[in-house]
């Protein structure tokens, strides 16, 4: 198998030496799974339990999980365990029956939104969601033009597949999608307006087409393109111009949302927008799946009249008693605060070894997700090194942006002080050993 070049730490068979029982797996899986899926690390890893932010291997050696924010609360919590049994052991069924726990969960869930969003439509997967709210823009706008950053990932279905840049060429962009170069922090103040202008000028290529606008879709820390988040609101002025042009703005929350930036519950309310619709996804059960859209009824109305929605599993019984436990836990245990405390502290943490070498020349993000730039005249080479050195250390992490040069730092929230020093001590043993 040809080395994945969309992934900097990508598993390359025969490059590492793995044990008897793992070479076997590692040859049933290609047998059975075929050759579209990807492994993480040159050495893959092979988990058998997890808790809070530690993995295990079938040794039981415990490893740091930097990386997993579908674990939101941390790995099996408790409470999300006994909720998702306890429904599970009662009734699992679909959203055509009147159910007090999704409406309970809804109106509990919708009160984090600012008006106007107000409705919420449960699916299992980001994907699904993202997929959703491209079809309710469609519809509203009668438009069909996209525009989304330049290494973006949105989801896997077809349409979502070809506005999501990051997957590599194997999955082109049709033409009804433009793509923006996303932010760099360099600019200052002036982020936000050289955004806007980006958003004109692909506003400009659309109508020189004949394509009507429908959706500017960004996930807002910008995940793929290599974790930027400042300065605050400097994406208002780019979806200004996109509804100024008649489209819609789709907030992607399924990486930012769910207290992982530290200061708000939600990426984009740091921006000062307040969006059309708002997709999120595998933190919403901690694992399990369930995801949703929160959607402004106005944009939602005439989609409503034209087509019935449904979802088999989408907000059945038992994924929604699991949101609701990682909802009430992340109040419960005051994840927000505790998120924007660790951060800040990772973050210092960060800077002061910055200041120590020449290996980190940039560091972004907010609260538990932090993007480390690497410098060098391999970067991208030397974060796949890093990537795989910590996880020597037993350190999981993984890269981000289009030259695959930014350590992508993404852990469960429930990461606290402990779990930071043997995360930093890690770190410079390992840049220490590249």
């Amino acid at each position: 198998m040809p080395q994945d070049q969309s992934m900097a730490n990508a598993f390359v068979p025969g490059q590492a030496i793995l044990s008897a029982g793992d070479e076997a797996l590692l040859q049933r899986r290609t047998d059975t799974l075929g050759p579209a899926y990807r492994l993480f690390y040159e050495e893959p890893f092979h988990p058998v339990r997890g808790e809070g932010v530690w993995l295990y291997d079938e040794e039981g050696t415990a490893y740091l999980d930097a990386y997993n924010n579908v674990a939101c609360v941390g790995h099996c919590h408790p409470r999300v365990v006994e909720a998702m049994a306890r429904q599970a052991s009662m009734l699992t069924t679909h959203t055509r029956y009147l159910q007090n726990n999704i409406v309970d969960f809804a109106e509990d869930f919708l009160a984090s939104f600012p008006d106007p969003l107000s409705h919420i439509m449960f699916t299992c997967t980001g994907s699904e969601a993202n997929d959703l709210a491209l079809r309710i823009a469609r519809v509203k706008t009668g438009g069909t033009g996209v525009i989304v950053t330049e290494n973006a990932y949105h989801g896997v279905t077809i349409a979502l597949a070809a506005m999501s840049p990051s997957l590599g060429a194997g999955a082109p962009k049709d033409e009804n999608v433009f793509t923006i170069p996303a932010p760099t922090g360099q600019h200052g103040e002036q982020e936000g307006e050289i955004m806007r202008a980006n958003v004109e000028k692909a506003l400009a290529t659309m109508a020189e087409r004949g394509i009507k606008p429908a959706a500017l879709y960004v996930d807002t820390i910008f995940s793929s393109d290599g974790i930027f988040s400042h300065p605050k609101g400097f994406l208002k002025p780019a979806v200004d111009a996109f509804r100024a042009a008649g489209g819609l703005f789709v907030a992607d929350e399924v990486q930012p949302g769910f207290a992982r930036t530290g200061e708000e519950m939600w990426g984009f309310i740091r921006h000062g927008v307040v969006p059309d619709m708002v997709s999120m996804g595998k933190p919403m059960g901690n694992g399990y799946p369930v995801a949703a859209l929160v959607v402004r009824p106005d944009v939602v109305a005439e989609f409503g009249e034209r087509t019935r929605y449904f979802n088999t599993f989408g907000g059945n019984t038992t994924a929604i008693a699991t949101a609701q436990a990682v909802w009430d836990i992340i109040r419960d245990e005051g994840l927000l605060n505790k998120t924007l405390e660790t951060g800040s502290a990772f973050r210092a943490d960060l800077e002061s070894l910055a200041r120590e070498g020449d290996v980190i020349c940039d560091i972004r993000g907010s609260g538990l997700f932090i993007g480390v730039q690497i410098a060098g005249d391999d970067p991208r080479g030397r974060t796949a090194r890093l990537v795989n050195a910590l996880k020597k250390k037993r350190i999981l992490i993984s890269a981000s942006g289009p030259g695959g040069d930014v350590l992508k730092i993404r852990p469960p929230l429930a990461f606290g002080a402990d779990a930071l020093d043997f995360f930093m001590s890690g770190l410079r043993e390992a840049i220490k050993d590249i």
